[in-house]
C-alpha cells in the first residue's frame, strides 16, 4: 500500500478512535472521580507501553528528548483527560464537541509557535471567526453549557493542542508510536502510585459501563489511538493527516446522540459546521 494512503486511512482510524473519548469518558465519571480516572487510565495505558517498548527493544530516547516528553505527557496524559472529566461533570459530551472542533485550530498554532513559521494575515482571521463562534454559542447555550465546564473545555483544548504539535515534532526523531508510549512511561510512577492511593473505597459501586469505559479511554484513548495517529501524522505528514480531526467533532456529536441519547439540537450541528470550515480555511494559509 502507498505509505501516504497508509497514512491517511491510519490517521482515520485513530480520529475514529479518539472520536469516543469523550462519550467514554461522560459514562466514566458517573462513577469515578474525575482525577482518579485520568490517573488509572495513565497507568493501564502506560503498563501497556512498557510492554510494546520492551517487547519491541526500542532504545532510550536521548537526554534532549525528555523535555519534550514531558511537555506531552502534561499535555495529552494529565492534562487533557483531566480537565475534560472535570468538564463532563458539568455539561454533556454532545456540548464539549463544539470544543473539540477548535483542537486542529490549537494544534496548529503551537505547531507556529514551536516551528517558527509564518502563517498568513488570514490565518487568524480564520482563527478569531471560529473563536469567536464557540465562546458565542457557549455563551448564548444556557442550560446545556456551564461556565465552568466551558474553561475546563477550553483549558483542555489549550493544552492538548501543545501535546499534539510536541509529540508531532518530536514523532520525527523518536518514531510514531514510541513517542506517547514514551511518553506514559515517563509519567508512570507518579500515575500508577496515585491511582493506588486515590482509587475508590467501594469498586462494588462502580457500575459496568463506567468499568468499560474505563477500560476504553485507558486503552483505547490513551494509546491505541495514538499508536494510530503518530503512525499517520508520520507516513502522510502532519499537515495533511491532521486535517483529519475536523471530523472528529462530527463522529462525537453522533456518538453521544446513539450511544448516550443526548440531544444533539441543530444549532449544535450549525456551529460545530461553522468551526469546522473556519479552521480548515486557518490550516489551509499556515504557511
Amino acid at each position: 500500500m502507498d505509505k501516504s494512503l497508509d497514512g491517511w486511512l491510519s490517521g482515520f482510524l485513530g480520529v475514529l478512535i479518539f472520536s469516543g473519548s469523550l462519550p467514554a469518558t461522560r459514562l466514566a465519571v458517573a462513577d469515578f472521580d474525575p482525577v482518579f480516572l485520568t490517573l488509572a487510565r495513565a497507568a493501564i495505558a502506560g503498563l501497556c507501553a512498557g510492554g510494546l517498548l520492551i517487547l519491541f527493544r526500542q532504545a532510550r530516547p536521548a537526554k534532549r528528548d525528555l523535555f519534550s516528553l514531558l511537555i506531552v505527557s502534561l499535555g495529552v496524559i494529565i492534562g487533557f483527560p483531566l480537565l475534560t472529566a472535570l468538564a463532563l461533570q458539568h455539561v454533556t459530551s454532545a456540548h464539549s464537541m463544539i470544543f473539540v472542533g477548535l483542537l486542529p485550530l490549537s494544534t496548529a498554532i503551537f505547531g507556529v509557535l514551536r516551528g517558527g513559521e509564518r502563517p498568513r494575515p488570514i490565518f487568524w482571521l480564520f482563527s478569531g471567526i471560529g473563536s469567536a463562534c464557540v465562546a458565542g454559542f457557549a455563551f448564548f447555550q444556557g442550560g446545556a453549557g456551564s461556565l465552568v465546564g466551558d474553561g475546563f473545555m477550553l483549558a483542555a483544548i489549550i493544552v492538548c493542542g501543545l501535546g499534539y504539535a510536541e509529540g508531532a515534532a518530536l514523532s520525527r526523531r523518536l518514531g510514531g508510536w514510541q513517542v506517547i508510549s514514551w511518553a506514559l512511561v515517563l509519567s508512570l510512577p507518579f500515575m500508577a502510585t496515585a491511582a493506588l492511593l486515590l482509587q475508590p473505597a467501594d469498586w462494588s459501586r462502580i457500575g459496568t459501563p463506567a468499568l468499560w469505559s474505563l477500560v476504553y479511554v485507558s486503552l483505547f484513548s490513551m494509546l491505541i489511538g495514538f499508536v494510530f495517529w503518530y503512525r499517520g501524522l508520520a507516513l502522510g505528514g502532519i499537515a495533511g493527516v491532521g486535517q483529519l480531526q475536523l471530523l472528529q467533532p462530527f463522529f462525537g456529536l453522533t456518538l453521544a446522540a446513539t450511544l448516550l441519547g443526548e440531544t444533539v439540537a441543530w444549532p449544535m450541528v450549525a456551529v460545530t459546521g461553522v468551526v469546522v470550515l473556519c479552521v480548515a480555511g486557518a490550516k489551509r494559509f499556515a504557511r
